[in-house]
């Protein structure tokens, strides 16, 4: 069993490399094919057996990995970790070229609920997808990251603001205030310059015509990247080593460039963007990996597992979750569905049976007691960090957890000393939701809420305790190895009826009699 320490600092490793969801899912996929299991492609026929470890990504945005028990029969159930792989930022909208007081900004777009206040003053990088023409005519899909800090949000000076932006607060606006400045135009223009022969005709083709001289060859239509400032096409050309007009189109999302680390007088904070939601991410990545055996395609993990142990880590949570590659699409109920029948032979009511023997764990980050504004949690109802993950409830159904599902998740943790802790909003205040129910109500499924334990949730730097990473591990571990068993001795719709007395039809009770 890894240390706290351990598991911490794998996290933020983890963290530095997954700056956008395409950058966690590549990392994910390199998790997995390294503890043996399988690439599949949707689109293809699966051929599936007991004891296999397989995934498949959709989008290149959310990946979905199983292993199937070595004594697995038609109808057991999926035993299944979901989670999510975006977070809140500034993505580069389709025409990112603006230029405002002389100088180049990029015209970005808010995605999810971000505090956005946090992004002023931030060393920004720019990372994500970028679809390059290669010289056959073909387009390719490459991953970009550039770590080189290129771009800023300047905050607006106090000496500038008015009175009532000082004691009210400067209120931002999406649209005006957020545009990362680039350059100025004066030193675009001298790099430019300097820029070699080759260099200055593959930017200006790329840029569009708009940039090119009289006497530059016209660029082949249409022409995409004019749409971006040919500094940046050139700073993704050299970053790619290839030509800015070989850039067709790019997905990009602005990135905090100060790296994750482990903080704290003792050492017990991990510092970081994106904790949600990708410390729940590679917690339940790693138990599954721990949970079928540590030595890639060995399996012994699997040797009595009935059922199915499964990841899913979906896009656009932050978004509602309504998309091809989201938890509110048919990626999970499509994987069941196929994987049931798979290993059925066809058996009639297979994939059904499946679902109504499945148990969901819904992992997203939660929030932990702020020392500084206590008063925003029920008295009785404040997670702490270095105590468990936090089993979430909510009678509004903005959590999917019930006392079934609860009880469950708490005792497969108990049963190996690992604490947990409960959340539930204050009546006053509104309460965020999960991916929970609305797997919960696609699947139709025991759906338990939980998550470690965070300050800052939605800032640009997050903050949770290095203990919970490893709480969360080592509770995901159990809840694989030993749901299954539970879960057969307590089928709540099976239970014989209760006893009812006290009816006036009930001869024991004597309360009419004369």
């Amino acid at each position: 069993m890894a240390s706290p320490v351990s598991d911490a600092e794998a996290l933020v490793e983890f963290l530095n490399s997954a700056w956008t969801p395409f950058h966690a899912v590549d990392e994910a996929r390199k998790m997995l094919l390294a503890a043996g299991f399988k690439p599949l492609q949707e689109k293809d026929r699966w051929d599936i057996i007991p004891g296999g470890r397989y995934f498949f990504t959709r989008n290149a945005t959310t990946i979905v990995a199983f292993a199937v028990g070595k004594k697995y029969a038609p109808g057991n159930g999926f035993f299944m970790i979901g989670a999510h792989t975006d977070s809140p930022c500034l993505k580069l909208k389709p025409v990112s070229k603006s230029t405002k007081s002389d100088c180049l900004m990029l015209n970005v777009e808010t995605y999810g609920g971000g505090l956005w206040n946090t992004w002023f003053d931030r060393e920004l990088g720019v990372a994500g997808r970028v679809l390059l023409r290669s010289p056959d005519g073909l387009v390719t899909q490459r991953l970009v990251k550039i770590t080189k800090p290129i771009a800023r949000i300047p905050m607006l000076a106090i000496h500038l603001q008015t009175a009532s932006e000082r004691s009210e607060g400067f209120k931002i606006n999406a649209q005006t205030h957020l545009a990362p400045l680039l350059a100025t135009n004066a030193k675009a223009k001298i790099k430019a310059a300097s820029a070699t022969p080759a260099q200055a005709a593959a930017v200006t083709q790329a840029a569009g015509p708009e940039e090119a001289t009289a006497a530059a060859p016209p660029p082949p239509p249409p022409p995409p990247p004019e749409r971006h400032h040919p500094l940046l096409l050139s700073l993704l050309a050299e970053q790619l080593q290839c030509s800015p007009a070989d850039i067709v189109d790019l997905e990009l999302h602005m990135c905090d460039t100060q790296p994750s680390v482990i903080g704290g007088a003792c050492d017990e904070f991990i510092f970081s963007g994106r904790l949600d939601n990708l410390a729940m991410s590679f917690c339940a990545l790693t138990a599954l990996i721990r949970s079928c055996g540590a030595e890639a395609g060995a399996g012994e993990g699997l040797t009595d597992e009935g059922g199915v142990r499964a990841v899913a880590l979906f896009d656009h949570e932050e978004v509602g979750s309504g998309s091809a590659q989201g938890a509110g699409g048919p990626v999970m109920r499509d994987t069941i569905t196929r994987v049931a029948r798979a290993l059925s032979g066809g058996e009639e009511g297979a994939a059904e049976r499946c679902l109504r023997s499945s148990f969901l764990v819904s992992a997203d980050m939660a929030h932990a007691v702020h020392p500084n504004y206590a008063d925003k949690h029920d008295p009785h109802h404040g997670p702490v960090m270095h105590k468990g993950l936090v089993v979430k409830y909510n009678g509004n159904q903005r959590y999917a957890t019930n006392t079934v599902s609860a009880s469950v998740f708490r005792e497969l943790g108990s049963a190996r000393g690992i604490p947990c802790q409960e959340f539930a909003v204050r009546n006053d205040m509104p309460c965020g939701s999960t991916i929970g129910p609305i797997l919960a109500s696609s699947l139709g499924c025991l759906t338990v809420d939980v998550g470690i334990p965070q300050w800052s949730m939605h800032s640009v730097r997050e903050t949770c305790g290095t203990d919970d990473v490893s709480y969360a591990i080592r509770h995901f571990e159990a809840f694989f190895t030993g749901v299954g068993p539970m879960l057969a001795s307590l089928d709540v719709d099976a239970l014989p009826p209760p006893v009812l007395r006290g009816e006036i039809e009930d001869p024991s009770c004597h309360h009419c009699a004369s």
